[in-house]
């Protein structure tokens, strides 16, 4: 995650991504599927990272020549179906992130620090 200064030129932030899948759909895309359709695309592209993984990191195999794929362009897959829900729904994924952080920070302030499981001694 490099980037050539605070602000590259291809940074995006969440508010511009969710515009750019916006207009993507509306002219090249034509319409967004219906929210049960997105909800399979993206079970299917998280289960195409779960199929990278368990090849690259776990302890599944590939298959002879089977090549395992591009994570950085599966997780891409994940996040544009995900922003396609969002903004069917109108979801602002900004204000949901920061308020699912401020959650998380809140309720999970001690508790990861003293998980003994996690301990890195």
């Amino acid at each position: 995650m490099s980037s050539s200064g605070p602000e590259s030129q291809s940074d995006i932030t969440l508010r511009q991504a969710q515009s750019d899948v916006d207009a993507w759909i509306r002219t090249i895309g034509v319409r967004y599927f219906d929210e049960l359709t997105n909800l399979a695309q993206l079970v299917e592209e998280v289960g195409e990272v779960a199929r990278i993984l368990s090849r690259t990191v776990g302890e599944q195999s590939s298959k002879p020549g089977e090549k395992p794929g591009d994570l950085a362009d599966e997780l891409a897959d994940v996040m544009f179906v995900t922003i396609c829900l969002a903004n069917q729904s109108g979801i602002d994924l900004t204000d949901a992130l920061q308020k699912n952080l401020d959650k998380k920070t809140k309720r999970d302030a001690t508790r990861h620090l003293q998980n003994k499981k996690l301990d890195p001694n």
